[in-house]
């Protein structure tokens, strides 16, 4: 079993540190920028969708952990937080009040700490609706407005400059080479051939070379424009725009998106509008890879709820680099024996890993991820996003992202779905169009 960070646990263990909280509503948000004017720091916590969202500095309180325990670990330091804090919300929406972004490792046997981090100042914007969250452990500060904006303003005074794209930026090849990773793929068809397994979702890396620190800000500012039906994210140096919602709670109602059967966007005919729907929903291979993926999470996501609703057949999600087949998922959630609904945290734990990052079954899949692909995953295509003390929250599939790993060094991860019909040239080249949203927000350029 692993052991949480000592820290977290500060002053005793079991013990709050006291948290405290005041939500105030704000109404001078820009409606053509929404919360992007406020991501003018490379420090900043981000949950961005078409203007709206989260935007946070600071950090008040911070829980670190590792293992196959790590969701429940994190689930009882929040409960321990929450029943120890003093909140003033008048709001009383989801996002208000207190709440912790989080970034969760894909897998249970990985070193990497999953966290959840409490911020110190948050802008939240939602259906018309735009707050101003501050947070402490200072028993003795003033909870307050003017408080709450003096804290932001004291972020905001000096934002992060931009950079400008240098020649000496550059890509270079991470674990495994191209060839590698075709023969990676090649092996897990033969698996899934074999009848081990009916899909396995293999990742590969590549590594951009700044010759200046790179503007994460900036970065996501570049992803939240291009990519506005995706959920900017960014966490403790885990940055990218996911096209994949793994949960969303809103009191008693979750959904999710489910992405599964990709077809790049570069090359397609500009005159054939039908393209897309002809090209995937047509595809025998793609449409079974997607049926994969919604039945992984309809059929885990059941025993939490008291009804559910799908779409009959996917729809193609339009993005800049490419379509997918998608599916939208829309769940009550029902009441347990104690009178209460699952939380977010709680949804994500039983969700993670799906099919559409693992594969089916999982246990299998996830055993030959390790033999094929070796690299470490990390936080890649695990959990990201944020919970509130009502356990409302929204959590992403870290995809299409990237890790800052030295100011001048970040590291882009891609996968794809093997199933029975893949071939290798073709998933190396789905990999390299899922690279490109971050290697164009970085400002570089993708190889031929």
């Amino acid at each position: 079993m692993s052991t949480p960070s000592l820290t977290a646990l500060t002053p005793a263990p079991g013990q709050s540190r006291g948290l405290r909280s005041i939500t105030v509503a704000r109404g001078d948000m820009d409606p053509q920028s929404g919360l992007l004017e406020y991501v003018v720091r490379n420090d900043a916590h981000t949950w961005i969708r078409r203007g709206g969202g989260l935007v946070a500095y600071g950090e008040t309180a911070r829980f670190t952990t590792t293992g196959p325990d790590r969701f429940t670990q994190a689930q009882e330091w929040w409960r321990r937080e929450l029943a120890g804090a003093e909140v003033q919300d008048d709001l009383g929406v989801p996002g208000t009040g207190l709440i912790a972004f989080g970034s969760f490792a894909f897998s249970k046997t990985s070193s990497h700490e999953s966290r959840l981090i409490v911020p110190e100042v948050v802008i939240g914007c939602s259906e018309g609706r735009t707050w101003l969250t501050y947070i402490t452990d200072d028993a003795g500060a003033e909870l307050s407005a003017e408080a709450a904006e003096a804290a932001l303003a004291a972020y905001l005074v000096e934002p992060d400059a931009d950079r400008s794209p240098d020649p000496a930026d550059h890509l270079g090849p991470g674990v495994l080479s191209e060839e590698q990773y075709e023969l990676a793929v090649e092996e897990g068809v033969k698996h899934v051939q074999g009848g081990e397994l009916s899909k396995v979702v293999l990742a590969r890396d590549v590594v951009a070379h700044l010759a200046s620190p790179v503007a994460t800000a900036q970065v996501l500012r570049e992803l939240a424009v291009r990519y506005e039906d995706c959920w900017t994210y960014a966490v403790d140096g885990l940055i990218g725009s996911t096209p994949e919602m793994l949960i969303k709670v809103e009191n008693n109602t979750a959904q999710a998106r489910v992405l599964a059967g990709t077809l790049d966007r570069a090359g397609a005919p500009l005159d054939d509008p039908g393209y897309p729907t002809r090209v995937l929903a047509g595809s025998d291979k793609q449409l079974h890879e997607h049926q994969i993926a919604i039945d992984s999470l309809t059929e885990t996501l059941q025993p939490f709820t008291s009804s559910m609703t799908s779409h009959s057949e996917p729809f193609v999600l339009q993005l800049p680099n490419v379509w997918h087949l998608a599916s939208d998922v829309t769940a009550q959630l029902a009441v347990d024996d104690r009178g209460q609904v699952p939380t977010s945290l709680a949804l994500v734990q039983a969700l993670h890993p799906t099919a559409a990052v693992c594969g089916t079954p999982t246990t299998v899949a996830g055993a030959l991820i390790r033999e094929l692909e070796h690299l470490q995953r990390g936080p890649y295509a695990g959990p990201v996003g944020w919970i509130d003390a009502g356990g409302n929250g929204e959590w992403g599939i870290a995809l299409r992202g990237a890790v800052v790993e030295t100011p001048t060094r970040v590291r882009l991860y891609a996968g794809c779905g093997i199933v029975e019909g893949s071939q290798p040239a073709a998933e190396l080249a789905e990999t390299w169009s899922k690279f490109r949203p971050m290697i164009e927000a970085l400002g570089l350029t993708a190889p031929s």
